[in-house]
C-alpha cells in the first residue's frame, strides 16, 4: 500500500467545516502529476481528482461525495483516505480501456487553442471524425474501419454551408471526374491526417498503449499534386477593375502583398511603414510575425490607404470577417471573364508566380510569403524560374517549322 499523505486542512470533517465554500477545489498533491481536491458546498463537499495530461492540460473529475454529513461507505460517499485510495487507482490503471476517440479529440483541440489551424481543426475533427468514431474507445479501433471512413470520405461530395438543425447539404459534382477524385481523396486525406495527430497525442500521453491500428491506415498517394493557378497581369487587371467597392482594395493588396486573407483582414493602418517600404504582418499562419517588402507601387498605394487615418483604423478601411472573400471573388472573376472562376489564395499564388518568372530568387520570394525556407517555393512555383535545364531545352531542342494557322489569341 502506499503512504499516506496527510492533508490538515482536508483531511478531517471538523476541519473541512472551518473552510469556506469555494467551487475551485482545495488540492493536496499525492503523486507526480496527480492530485486530490475537496470542492466545498453550501451543505457539503465533494472529492475531486487532477490529472496532468500533458503539453500544460489537466483532467479534473468528480469521484465521490465527502463525509461531510454521512458516514463514509467507501462507495459514493468516502473519507479522505478513501479518496486517496481511489485516486491512486486511477493513476494505476488509467482509463485506457475507456478512453474514448471523443476524450482524444477534445484534448487535441484544446492543445491546438489559440494557432491559427485551430478552428479549421476543430471543424474538420467535429464533422468528419467524431460523427463517425466519438463514442468508440480508442483501444477498440480497428484499421479495416478507419480504412473505410477514409475511402467512404473520397466518395462523398463536398459538403456545403447549411443551416444548423438542417440535414447536410453537399455539392454537385461528378465524382467520375479526375480532378474532382483528386480533390476527394486529398480532402481524405487531410481529414485521416487530423484523426491520426490526435490519437497520436493520445498514445504519447499514454493514454493507449498501441498506435498500431491507425498507423497502418495509408494515405491516397499522388493526390497533393502542387497547383498553384495564377492570373496573368492583364488578368489581374481585369479583375481589379471588376471587383467593386472595398473588396477591389482587397484584390490590390493581396496582388502587392503575396499575404494571406486573413494576414490582410487584421492589417491596421499603424502596420505599414512608408519610408521603408514594408508592411508588417504580426500574426500568421506559423505564429512568427514577419515584414513585407513592397514596390514603388505598393508603397504609393498603402501610403494612399494610410492617409488621414489614425494606426488603429483597418488598413483596408473595413473589417473583413471569416470567409467573406469567396462570393465577392467568384462574382469578380465572372464580371472579368476568369473561367473557370478562382479563389482568393490564388491571387497569393500570382504574386509569388510573377515574381519567379520575373527572375526573383527563391529565397527571397520565400521571405516575403513567410515561408521557412524554399522548400513550398520549389514545390510550387519552382518550374516557372529562369534555369539552365530550360534555357539548354529551348535553345537546343529540334525544331519542326512553324504550323500556319490564322488563329490568334485575344
Amino acid at each position: 500500500m502506499a503512504r499516506r499523505v496527510k492533508d490538515r486542512t482536508i483531511e478531517s470533517r471538523e476541519a473541512r467545516r472551518k473552510l469556506k465554500v469555494s467551487g475551485k477545489p482545495y488540492w493536496r498533491a499525492i503523486g507526480r502529476g496527480l492530485h486530490v481536491g475537496y470542492r466545498k458546498g453550501k451543505t457539503g463537499g465533494a472529492w475531486v481528482i487532477r490529472r496532468y495530461l500533458g503539453n500544460q492540460t489537466y483532467q479534473v473529475e468528480t469521484i465521490a461525495e465527502a463525509d461531510d454529513i454521512l458516514d463514509a461507505n467507501g462507495n459514493e460517499i468516502l473519507d479522505f483516505w478513501q479518496a486517496q485510495e481511489v485516486v491512486r487507482q486511477v493513476r494505476q490503471s488509467p482509463r485506457r480501456g475507456n478512453y474514448t476517440v471523443r476524450d482524444a479529440v477534445n484534448a487535441y483541440i484544446e492543445r491546438l487553442e489559440g494557432r491559427p489551424s485551430w478552428y479549421d481543426t476543430k471543424r474538420r475533427l467535429e464533422a468528419f471524425v467524431l460523427p463517425a468514431f466519438g463514442d468508440k474507445p480508442v483501444t477498440k479501433l480497428e484499421a479495416d474501419e478507419i480504412r473505410k471512413w477514409h475511402r467512404a470520405i473520397a466518395k462523398t461530395p463536398a459538403r456545403c454551408r447549411t443551416k444548423p438543425g438542417a440535414a447536410q447539404a453537399y455539392r454537385r459534382s461528378d465524382l467520375g471526374d479526375p480532378e474532382t477524385m483528386r480533390k476527394r481523396q486529398a480532402s481524405a486525406n487531410r481529414c485521416l491526417g487530423l484523426l491520426k495527430a490526435a490519437l497520436n497525442h493520445a498514445w504519447r500521453d499514454k493514454h493507449v498503449e498501441s498506435n498500431d491500428a491507425w498507423q497502418r491506415v495509408e494515405l491516397f498517394r499522388g493526390v497533393h499534386i502542387p497547383r498553384a493557378r495564377y492570373l496573368l497581369v492583364a488578368e489581374a487587371q481585369r479583375l481589379i477593375n471588376a471587383a467593386q467597392g472595398d473588396f477591389r482594395v482587397l484584390v490590390q493588396a493581396a496582388l502587392q502583398t503575396g499575404a494571406r486573407y486573413q494576414e490582410l483582414a487584421r492589417l491596421r493602418v499603424a502596420d505599414f511603414n512608408s519610408d521603408s517600404g514594408t508592411l508588417h504582418i504580426r500574426k500568421t499562419k506559423t505564429n512568427k510575425d514577419r515584414h513585407i517588402v513592397l514596390i514603388d507601387e505598393g508603397r504609393e498605394f498603402f501610403t494612399q490607404l494610410a492617409a488621414g487615418h489614425p494606426g488603429t483604423a483597418p488598413m483596408l478601411g473595413r473589417e473583413w470577417k471569416q470567409s467573406q472573400q469567396a462570393p465577392l471573388i467568384h462574382d469578380a472573376c465572372k464580371r472579368a471573364s476568369i473561367e473557370p472562376p478562382l479563389n482568393f489564395h490564388a491571387l497569393r499564388h500570382t504574386w509569388a508566380s510573377l515574381s519567379v518568372m520575373g527572375g526573383m530568387p527563391l529565397m527571397v520570394v520565400a521571405k516575403n510569403l513567410g515561408h521557412a525556407d524554399t522548400r513550398m517555393v520549389e514545390r510550387h512555383y519552382g518550374h516557372l524560374a529562369p534555369s539552365y535545364v530550360a534555357d539548354s531545352v529551348r535553345k537546343h531542342a529540334p525544331r519542326f517549322g512553324k504550323v500556319s494557322s490564322n488563329v490568334r489569341a485575344l
